[in-house]
């Protein structure tokens, strides 16, 4: 059985090819490392070292326990910091992204559940724009995302819904649907619906501008109140829901930590 020092000081021999850096590496005598490179060599039965007046070098045995040893090393050292890691628990910087003012605050607070749990993570919450949201995520700008637009694409996981409030039209305060008590579906079919642009702001000026309709979730009233827009709730459409989201192949153990921090921030444990 090849013992921990051994190991150690075969290779770290190995590499410097002196055996004064060697000691001063391993914080041990020379004497020390030329004592236990004997022994190595005496139990194998052959050199493993080279050793003149002026260097030292493998012998071809040498090199092939070394190229042996040396992955057994590395993976000694990837699992003791797995370890030291699951240890201090869940440690780095999470990126965050949210469409619409009503998500930061949800997504903060998320971040604030998450700190308490695991004092390592930290999370950057970052506003992103409608047209950005998308591109951002696939590009690592940001690790998840909080949106209430669906995405059918195979390469992004959405989470299930987070938070769901009712539907409303935004309208021009001068449109006839601004008088109405509700509208209902099959009011759209001759009206000029917009489509999402690069913010909510956006979309606004456009409905007050008398460009279009847009159907948004109950929150902006409380959010994006403006005179020249106003909100129309739908008696007959499907609520909105904002849900999380990330990449398929970029879920880290932050990122789901930090989704079912969120979800629990909502759905408390119910007391026992």
């Amino acid at each position: 059985m090849l013992e921990r020092y051994e190991l150690e000081t075969f290779l770290t021999l190995a590499e410097e090819l002196h055996f004064g850096r060697t000691a001063e590496q391993l914080h041990v005598s020379t004497a020390r490392v030329s004592q236990t490179i004997k022994r190595l060599e005496r139990r194998i039965g052959a050199p493993l070292f080279i050793r003149t007046s002026r260097r030292v070098e493998l012998t071809p045995i040498g090199h092939r326990l070394y190229d042996d040893l040396r992955p057994a090393r590395e993976l000694i050292a990837v699992g003791f910091e797995r370890a030291c890691r699951s240890a201090r628990g869940i440690t780095g910087t999470l990126r965050v992204g949210f469409v619409g003012a009503a998500g930061g605050q949800l997504l903060l607070e998320a971040a604030e559940l998450l700190k308490t749990r695991q004092p390592g993570c930290e999370v950057l919450v970052r506003e992103v724009q409608l047209v950005d949201a998308v591109p951002w995520l696939l590009d690592g700008e940001v690790e998840v995302l909080l949106t209430c637009f669906p995405s059918e694409r195979d390469d992004l996981v959405t989470g299930p819904p987070l938070v769901t409030e009712a539907r409303m039209l935004a309208v021009p305060s001068a449109h006839p649907f601004a008088d109405r008590e509700f509208v209902e579906v099959e009011d759209l079919t001759d009206a000029a619906v917009l489509r999402a642009a690069g913010s909510f702001q956006e979309i606004l000026t456009l409905v007050g501008a008398g460009r279009g309709l847009f159907p948004i979730g109950a929150h902006m009233r409380r959010y994006y109140m403006r005179p020249d827009v106003t909100y129309v709730p739908f008696r007959d459409a499907p609520p909105v829901h904002w849900r999380l989201m990330w990449r398929a192949d970029a879920a880290t153990a932050r990122s789901q930590a930090f989704v079912t921090a969120a979800h629990d921030l909502l759905s408390p444990a119910p007391q026992r």
